[in-house]
Parts: structure tokens; C-alpha cells; sequence
């Protein structure tokens, strides 16, 4: 029959319990730290919360959450795993922000990133325009559109009309051309030299 350990009184909470609450220290003769795992916690909890206090940040208060969900932090509302990205280097294999708010905050890294706005900066653009497309005045706007070499940004397109000017190649005298050529004006180069070509005026 094997012999049974017997309990140990711990000097934090002052009570008896089994070894198996205690982690293991090896700097003392029985091999287990004096206070329990629960009291070692909470000290811990409490330490932390007065580093933080003193450099004046705050800490984040702990949230039960039921199995198989998660909590995200930019949202405050706690969704099902089913409704958040993978992460393998992540505790949980999970992304620290759900699927919905990754995707705002793409959206404003995106615009942040590549135009060097805001999303607040963009609506502004979208509001003068009155949400329109600024080439055709029909489509909804819904394209930032900026200039390739400055990077200036020239106002927010419908697709095809960004579409357009992406075929064009953002060439003005291109785009006069096609514009001329739809209005019944056939802009026909004339062969001058071998591999030359005189526009008309």
C-alpha cells in the first residue's frame, strides 16, 4: 500500500492542502514552495497591477469566457472560435482580433500604407464628391485613385473608370485622344520615316 503524503499548511492563505497545490522549489526540504498556486497568483496578479499603476498604464481587466470563444480586445465582444483567424505562434493558435475587425483595420492600414489617408481623410474626399465617381458621375466612388509617380491622391473612382485610367497608363494626351476618337475625331498617324509617326496637330 503506498503511503500517503500528508498535506501542507500554506502561509498564505493558512490552509491545508495537498502537495499537488503547490509548485515545485527545490531550494526547500520538502521540495514545494511555501504558498499555494492560488495564493502565488494572486500576489502575482497583485505586483503586477502596482508595476503598472506606478508607470501609469492600466491593466486589463480578466473576463470569463466560455468555452470554445474568445474575447477580442478591439471589439469587446466575445465571439466563437469559428469567427477568428489561425495564429500558430500564438497561445491559443488563435489571432489576437477577430475576422471582422482584421478586416477594418486592413482597411485602414491599406489606405494609411498605400495613399498616406485616413479613413476619415477618404469620406471627407467621398462627401465632396458627393459618393460618386468623379470621371463618370454615376457609379459609386469606391476606388482610391492617385497618381503613380507623386502619389498625390486625385480623388476615389468607380471601378471601371479606375480600370480605365489604369489602362491609359494615366496618360493625359492618351486619354484626349480617346475622348477626341469617341466624339468622331479618328486621330490617324501619318507615316513619316521608317518607325515615325506625325500626329496631327
Amino acid at each position: 500500500m503506498a503511503e500517503e503524503v500528508p498535506d501542507k499548511r500554506c502561509s498564505g492563505c493558512e490552509r491545508s492542502l495537498s502537495p499537488a497545490a503547490f509548485a515545485r522549489d527545490k531550494n526547500r526540504s520538502d521540495g514545494l514552495q511555501v504558498r499555494c498556486r492560488e495564493c502565488v497568483a494572486e500576489y502575482s496578479a497583485a505586483h503586477y497591477r502596482r508595476r503598472r499603476d506606478a508607470i501609469g498604464k492600466s491593466v486589463r481587466e480578466k473576463v470569463d469566457v466560455p468555452a470554445g470563444h474568445k474575447l477580442c480586445r478591439m471589439c469587446r465582444e466575445i465571439k466563437p472560435h469559428s469567427e477568428w483567424h489561425r495564429n500558430a505562434s500564438a497561445s491559443d493558435g488563435l489571432s489576437t482580433r477577430c475576422k471582422a475587425c482584421r478586416a477594418v483595420r486592413g482597411r485602414q492600414d491599406h489606405l494609411k500604407r498605400q495613399y498616406g489617408i485616413t479613413e476619415a481623410e477618404r469620406d471627407e474626399l467621398l462627401a465632396s464628391q458627393a459618393g460618386v465617381c468623379c470621371i463618370c458621375l454615376a457609379a459609386p466612388a469606391v476606388h482610391v485613385d492617385h497618381c503613380h509617380k507623386t502619389g498625390r491622391v486625385r480623388g476615389v473612382l468607380c471601378f471601371s473608370c479606375n480600370a480605365a485610367l489604369g489602362q491609359f497608363k494615366d496618360r493625359p494626351d492618351a486619354i484626349r485622344r480617346a475622348a477626341a476618337y469617341v466624339e468622331g475625331i479618328a486621330w490617324k498617324p501619318t507615316l513619316v520615316a521608317p518607325g515615325v509617326y506625325q500626329l496631327p496637330s
